[in-house]
């Protein structure tokens, strides 16, 4: 099968993301004398390199030993009470004009005195009372989120931000379908572009996971290529009970189709799968969920049936909940 995508263009993103997770990245950590010890393990456990490309410094927030902190991209300071060492420390980073993260175990009304005691902005003050949630969800979106330009090269060195790379990776490019859904006037103008931004979208998520990408793994992109065509019919056949919205149908359809299809590759990469794996799973829950699809022409009014619950057909690995979630995002 042809694929319907600039071959050129996907051999120059796949070599443009070897070189962006290849960026050198250095990090520096400050960990207040009364931080709690379960945090400090895990962000121990967690902030390991796995290449010669990250640098990682460790620092005592210690009143009585002056701290210098080396140029970084971000500090990450583990508080405890929030004495005045560590207010030094991150008054100093910020200083410097440098991102800084206060993280600590807690509940609102620790973060609040911390960002009194700290003088940081609640933006930038994590807290959370369990040790994963705070380090493996909301420090890993904020580092994502702060250092976006080496995303990758985060990822690529800490395991613990590769599904926070990743979910950046696949909302990007499901606004940008949704987009493209919503104002594709002629009739399958958009697939190429779903299908090239989907394949881009999954030699991200492959990146972020450490897979070897090249003109090699052109071949198993193929299976994008079966989603996008299921994302065309369901589209054209939603469209012919609602041609008023169509345009928010689409756009809610290009939106729903690309995050289900993201998180399914996320999933597979968790498990393990390596990029064939991925292509051959995402590949087969296309087929399955092309023969599941209501045939056109079986309408009997001018409204389709609600179907029940326990019959609604599922798209397996590739669109599950796609067509709930494009009807709210078209509302």
């Amino acid at each position: 099968m042809a694929l319907p995508m600039d071959v050129p263009d996907l051999v120059k993103s796949g070599s443009k993301l070897q070189q962006d997770r290849s960026q050198p990245v250095s990090l520096a950590v400050v960990v207040e004398l009364d931080a709690d010890d379960a945090l400090v393990q895990a962000l121990r456990e967690r902030l390991r390199p796995q290449t010669a490309g990250a640098v990682l410094q460790v620092e005592v927030a210690d009143p009585d030993r002056p701290l210098t902190l080396n140029p970084c991209d971000a500090v990450v300071a583990v508080a405890g009470s929030g004495g005045s060492a560590m207010a030094d420390a991150v008054a100093s980073a910020r200083l410097a004009r440098t991102p800084v993260v206060v993280v600590a175990l807690g509940d609102e009304q620790v973060r609040v005195a911390l960002a009194d005691a700290l003088k940081q902005p609640l933006a930038d003050l994590l807290v959370d009372e369990e040790v994963a949630t705070l380090a493996d969800v909301r420090l890993a979106s904020w580092l994502a989120d702060e250092i976006g330009s080496k995303r990758l090269a985060l990822a690529h060195n800490f395991a613990f931000m590769r599904r926070a790379v990743a979910h950046e990776a696949v909302q990007a490019t499901a606004m940008q379908n949704a987009l493209v859904g919503a104002v594709a006037f002629v009739p399958g103008a958009d697939m190429p572009i779903m299908t090239a931004n989907q394949a881009k979208m999954l030699l991200q998520i492959a990146a972020a996971y450490g897979e070897k990408l090249g003109p090699e793994r052109l071949r198993e992109l193929a299976a994008i290529v079966g989603g996008a065509f299921v994302l065309r019919t369901v589209a054209r056949q939603v469209l012919g009970f609602v041609p008023v919205l169509g345009w928010a149908v689409k756009g809610g359809i290009g939106y729903a189709g690309t995050v289900a299809m993201g998180k399914a590759a996320i999933e597979y990469f968790e498990d393990g799968a390596d990029l064939a794996e991925v292509a051959r799973r995402l590949k087969d829950g296309a087929g399955k969920a092309a023969q599941k699809l209501p045939r056109p022409g079986r309408r009997t009014s001018s409204l389709p049936e609600r179907t029940p619950a326990s019959t609604q057909p599922e798209l397996p690995g590739l669109m599950a909940s796609a067509t709930p979630e494009a009807g709210a995002a078209g509302e």
